[in-house]
């Protein structure tokens, strides 16, 4: 796994220890190509979204650091300041309107990695969904490096339609490799709106292309 310069706090560390070893022993899970994330400055982690369990699982595969999105009505006493301690952020619903937009794009510009999930919910059948162009404004904006994520088997173990998670059934977490848009990234900077629109839109889709490309083997 890649390391990290700088320690991880307390809180985090044991967070990452417990869905760690929930990963390993209550699923079963692979890991491939982590060491393609960078282990330090800003990064999106964007994955596809098939279970309530994917930012854990995502998370627990690096050793750095690594923030998430968390509905703002999850921040609530006792469970608020726990899981901000965790690197949750608070979004709306949707987590794409303009408050949303600007905690992520703050969180990358400190030099952080924050897992993102372009489909925007939880797939319904298993399979990826269409995504919008608010991830594309977010690449623009920060100037981060995309590294596209797929995870297999959280669908088939929890799924929307399930209450408690099916054990022992096989999850993998496979990491492709970074993404700049330097062409498009530099164009942005001087279009007209209506192709700035575009551009983030064809980012967007770049993106889900890169993840649905990964296969859950050293082979991605």
């Amino acid at each position: 796994m890649p390391k990290c310069k700088n320690d991880l706090k307390a809180t985090y560390k044991f967070a990452q220890l417990l869905f760690g070893a929930i990963s390993r022993y209550y699923f079963g899970q692979d890991i491939y190509h982590a060491e393609r994330v960078p282990s330090e400055g800003p990064v999106i982690l964007a994955s596809n979204h098939a279970s309530f369990y994917d930012p854990f699982l995502v998370g627990s595969s690096l050793d750095r650091e690594v923030y998430y999105l968390a509905r703002q009505s999850a921040f609530f006493f006792p469970l608020g300041p726990v899981i901000r301690a965790w690197n949750a952020v608070p979004v709306d619903r949707e987590g794409g309107g303009p408050k949303g937009m600007i905690a992520i794009i703050e969180r990358l510009k400190k030099g952080n990695a924050i897992v993102l999930f372009p489909e925007g919910t939880r797939t319904f059948d298993g399979q990826l969904q269409k995504v919008k162009s608010g991830l594309g404004l977010i690449v623009v904006k920060s100037r981060a490096p995309v590294v596209p994520v797929r995870v297999f088997g959280t669908y088939e173990a929890w799924n929307r339609k399930m209450i408690f998670p099916r054990p022992r059934h096989r999850m993998a977490t496979t990491f492709g490799q970074p993404m700049y848009f330097k062409e498009l990234r530099a164009e942005a900077d001087h279009c007209t709106k209506e192709r700035l629109r575009e551009i983030y839109q064809i980012i967007s889709d770049d993106i889900i292309s890169g993840i649905a490309a990964l296969k859950p083997s050293q082979e991605s």
